[in-house]
């Protein structure tokens, strides 16, 4: 069809020039109609033959819509210019179409939208409902259609399953229809109302691109509008939800949460939510399969079965536990009577027998959580050893464990819910502990029949373990766990029996009998058992506590104790973030628009509040890993003996010298110790100044050097920054040795040289203003301006150049020193460069306040003629053994090794990525210092790229940095620690991201 005809049309009945481009459309002719006057407009020509009720009707729904919801993101009919909404009017082959025009609504289909975060598909909930609400009391002839997309009629779906030749296909598509005839008459009862009836995937558009938040900008096309229950529409959404989400039933809750806001749902309408959605699929694919009997020659009608098979063949979704947490995301009983159960046990608080045998009000608490506990010292692995010790510092009395209490010690990994460490992570206590010594006995709180009593010998189970099934008067059942008994009571009981209330009914295990763990009782309550039957998550995700908490919900009645005395109150982030705000200055930033409160760390690894754990692939400063257990030794044997500074012998002083000597060539000699990498480079120009007897300084441009007034001088990250200081007339910048976006690129085999070269007139303009060159000062690769290598030999010909204009050569080496190069201990190395002054920082420490100035005898000479130096805890016993420690370390665990083959092993993947994804520009680096500069289409700096993968990045768990003069590089910077696991999930996360981007 000629979109020239079409624009005339627009222009003749509705006034509006326009450039029209063709919409896909299955029967009708639709035209994106761009106007002159900036406006979007959809023109819409139905199929010849079109009745006009349909279309009549659509536009009442729309201008009912507008009228009662004009909030909502529905699109708005323009009128022509003879006032009609429609117009019956001839194609260009001379054939009548009912032609009508609605104004364009921004935005991408949500089928073409990567990721799909749990707010948008609230967000989506939450659209539906209120068109659903608005449209409760819209009335229309057409709306009671008898046609094959009604989902209260999918049984016709029934006898024409023969069309499905895969016998498994066909028996799962059987089992389905069957399921739908179970809830037909109940849906039948159900009240009806119009509904959209199609809110599919292409029928949802989305706004919002990069960091920008995702929101649902339209629902359009009412063209298979009908009168059905409202359960049916949120049905039918949800059938394209789930289809290849990662977590359909996360997507799930939040969708029926959001339209739970807007438009409350009944008990009853939940409990069919999961049939109709598998109803729906069933229908889409019988009709499908229909279809392509009579057009074979159309592959795409049996393509697009593809996701709906493979949801329904691979998902394992239980209906009874989904139906839970559709229920508990909404804020209602997960089963019937889950209310009357807790105001029953409410009513009793007090009244139940004692489960150990005394009254707990005045029992201590002891906390095991993230914040409070070191216990597993690796989070990843807990031994035996340590599982029969846990909670040893609180005695060998009776006290209790909280409920809802977020640990590490559950670190094994059945608990993850992904392939790594850094996967999602069950952490919070579904039940409440009660330690005490081995054998003593439990009472039971009130009658029950034993449901299940086994014993659970695998490492760190349960041991011995009785589930009880309990009644209320009313006849409403609920039950509770006893775990880590001992296993004798496996003999004693069998199912079926009735414990009476306060009988003595099993003793605690042993370490030997309880799954290894101190002596104790796992209480836990819950109120249904659909889906977990008898095994039971002892544990939570933090995520997914609105589920838990409903299913297995505070036992402290039971144990007649108050809610508040055993739930675990985890520090507030919100309220540490108000804090922050309140007493630290506005320029103290935080990274990420989600910040994250980090209160343990293991390796690489560090973890939040509740426990999530997240690879540290960005901090720098834990060089040998956090929470290294030999520093951890180290430092509490020397602060058990003294921490005195450096005008007293001690002879960790000279060993720690020695040992920093041992790394670096001849010509150093003599060491300073300070506090930081900024008082280390706040020296280095002293004693460069004292040396030459010159003021000026030459610097690569966007350097970093410290916090202090002397180092932001020569950091033109710092003074050229928004309310910076500016340059003062003693520093000279040199371009960086970029020659990926420099002004020498990596094709010219000159190109070391001719960075270097841009030294010279450096040199010569602090000769003219009379400073002279006290030296050269540089990131030996430079990091904030974007992890640069510098092309071999750059330095060494600067070096030559300032030497010779009588000024010092000093490497800044925070960032590259101690083997995190992997093929060099220091980044001078690789430059065949061997500067004046070396200076250390933040990893030397691992996390201790430390820095590091070495130098020749020669210049350290000069400088004492002034005077006399001391920086009182530069150097102290206790940062003396500590640096040394770190350096011990790297050494005896290979980490300079494992930096090089781990890098190897990230360049490698990240190349690839960079073939694959346009917006990719660069990759450099070397062992664990790398970059990823991330481009626009043009070539130019993508920091909205960058700011979208670092936070997304972080979605995955993954912390990541960010630098380079326009914030367009992504830095990766791990402790040394980092393994192979750890390299997957980096390269992996990536490369999901990076799709997303491609489709933003």
């Amino acid at each position: 069809m000629s979109e020239q005809h079409w624009a005339n049309v627009l222009k003749a009945s509705w006034g509006i020039t326009a450039t029209l481009a063709r919409l896909d459309g299955e029967y009708d002719l639709n035209f994106l109609a761009q106007g002159d006057d900036g406006q979007g407009y959809i023109l819409k020509a139905m199929r010849p033959g079109c009745e006009t009720w349909l279309v009549d009707m659509q536009i009442k729904a729309l201008d009912h819509l507008a009228a009662h919801a004009p909030g909502l993101p529905c699109p708005r009919v323009i009128h022509a210019l003879d006032g009609s909404t429609m117009q019956e009017l001839a194609d260009d082959n001379g054939n009548l179409r009912l032609v009508w025009l609605q104004n364009r609504l921004p935005g991408q289909c949500f089928a073409k939208v990567m990721p799909k975060p749990q707010d948008l598909i609230r967000h989506l909930g939450q659209v539906l409902g209120g068109t659903d609400r608005a449209l409760q009391d819209f009335q229309h002839k057409g709306l009671a259609r008898d046609f094959k997309w009604d989902l209260v009629r999918a049984s016709w779906i029934a006898p024409e399953l023969e069309c499905i030749t895969d016998s498994a296909r066909r028996t799962l598509l059987a089992k389905i229809a069957q399921d739908f005839a179970k809830i037909e008459s109940v849906l039948a009862d159900l009240p009806r109302q119009a509904i959209h009836n199609d809110a599919n995937d292409y029928n949802i558009l989305v706004s919002g691109t990069l960091s920008e938040p995702r929101r649902v900008s339209g629902l359009i096309d009412l063209g298979d509008m009908c009168s059905a229950p409202r359960i049916c529409d949120l049905a039918i959404a949800a059938a394209y939800v789930v289809l290849d989400h990662p977590t359909p039933e996360v997507a799930l809750a939040a969708l029926v949460a959001g339209y739970q806001a807007a438009n409350p749902l009944s008990v009853a309408e939940i409990d069919l939510l999961w049939p109709l959605l598998r109803a729906r699929l069933a229908v889409s694919i019988v009709n499908s399969t229909l279809e392509a009997a009579n057009t074979p020659d159309d592959p795409y009608v049996v393509i697009s079965q593809a996701p709906a098979w493979r949801f329904l063949e691979t998902q394992s979704i239980h209906a009874g536990l989904l139906t839970a947490r559709l229920k508990a995301a909404c804020d209602l009983p997960v089963v019937d009577g889950a209310d009357r159960v807790m105001a029953y046990l409410d009513s009793q608080r007090g009244n139940f027998a004692p489960l150990m045998g005394v009254g707990l009000n005045d029992a201590p608490m002891g906390s095991l959580s993230v914040e409070n506990s070191t216990w597993p010292q690796d989070p990843f692995h807990m031994p035996l050893s340590e599982a029969a010790r846990v909670g040893e510092e609180f005695g060998e009395g009776l006290w209790l464990g909280y409920y809802h209490e977020p640990r590490l010690i559950y670190a094994e990994p059945a608990f993850r819910n992904g392939p790594y460490k850094a996967s999602d992570r069950r952490t919070v206590h579904l039940a409440v502990d009660g330690f005490a010594p081995a054998d003593t006995p439990l009472f039971a709180p009130l009658q029950g029949e034993v449901f299940v009593v086994e014993n659970r010998d695998n490492h760190l189970d349960y041991g011995g373990v009785i589930i009880l099934r309990h009644e209320t008067p009313e006849g409403d059942g609920f039950y509770t766990l006893y775990g880590h008994l001992n296993p004798e009571c496996c003999d004693r009981l069998q199912p079926g029996d009735v414990i009476e209330k306060g009988a003595e009914f099993c003793r605690l295990g042993n370490a030997g009998q309880n799954g290894g763990w101190a002596p104790h009782v796992h209480f836990q309550l819950a109120l249904t058992t659909e889906g977990i039957e008898a095994d039971w998550p002892g544990v939570g995700d933090p995520d997914e506590m609105y589920l838990w908490r409903a299913i297995c919900p505070n036992p402290a009645a039971l144990l007649n104790l108050s809610d508040e005395k055993i739930l675990y109150q985890p520090t507030d982030k919100a309220d540490v973030l108000a804090g922050r705000k309140a007493h630290f200055g506005g320029n103290l930033t935080l990274t990420y628009s989600d910040p994250v409160m980090l209160v343990r760390g293991w390796k690489h690894h560090l973890f939040d509040e509740w426990g999530r754990p997240f690879l540290d692939a960005y901090n720098n400063v834990p060089h040998v890993g956090h929470a290294h257990p030999r520093i951890q030794a180290v430092a509490a044997d020397q602060l058990k003996r003294m921490n005195s500074n450096t005008r007293y012998l001690h002879p960790a002083q000279t060993a720690f010298a020695d040992k920093i000597l041992s790394k670096l060539p001849d010509p150093f000699e003599v060491c300073f110790f300070v506090n930081s990498g900024t008082e280390a480079n706040e020296l280095a120009l002293r004693l460069a100044r004292a040396h030459t007897g010159a003021k000026g300084m030459v610097t690569p441009d966007h350097g970093y050097h410290g916090n202090t007034t002397g180092v932001i001088d020569i950091s033109a990250y710092k003074f050229n920054a928004t309310g910076g200081t500016g340059q003062v007339d003693w520093v000279e910048l040199v371009e960086v040795a970029d020659d990926y976006r420099g002004s020498v690129k990596r094709d010219d085999p000159n190109r070391a040289q001719k960075f270097a070269d841009l030294v010279d007139p450096a040199i010569a303009a602090l000769q003219e203003r009379g400073h002279g060159v006290a030296g050269f000062i540089a990131e030996t690769f430079p990091s904030v301006g974007g992890q640069i290598i510098p092309p071999q030999g750059y330095l060494a010909s600067v070096y030559k150049k300032i030497r010779a204009a009588g000024g010092v050569c000093i490497a800044d080496e925070v960032q590259t020193g101690l083997g995190r190069l992997g093929d060099y201990y220091f980044g001078f190395e690789h430059q065949g460069a061997v500067p004046d002054i070396v200076v250390l920082g933040k990893p030397i420490g691992n996390g201790h306040p430390l820095g590091v100035l070495v130098t020749t005898k020669e210049i350290a000479d000069s400088f004492a003629q002034g005077p006399e130096f001391f920086s009182t805890f530069g150097g102290s016993t206790l940062s003396c053994r500590i640096g040394k420690e770190v350096l011990d370390i790297v050494d005896d665990e290979g980490l300079q090794e494992n930096a090089r083959s781990m890098g190897a092993k990230l360049i490698a993947g990240l190349t690839a990525l960079e073939t694959k994804y346009a917006c990719v520009g660069d990759v450099r680096g070397m062992g664990l210092f790398l970059g990823l500069e991330l481009i626009n289409p043009d070539g130019s700096e993508a920091g909205n790229i960058c700011s979208y993968v670092q936070n997304r990045m972080r979605d995955h768990r993954i912390l990541i940095g960010s630098e380079g003069p326009k914030n367009n590089i992504l830095k990766i910077r791990p402790p040394l620690t980092i393994d192979s696991e750890d390299v997957d999930m980096i390269l992996s996360a990536l490369d999901s991201i990076l799709t997303e981007v491609e489709h933003i």
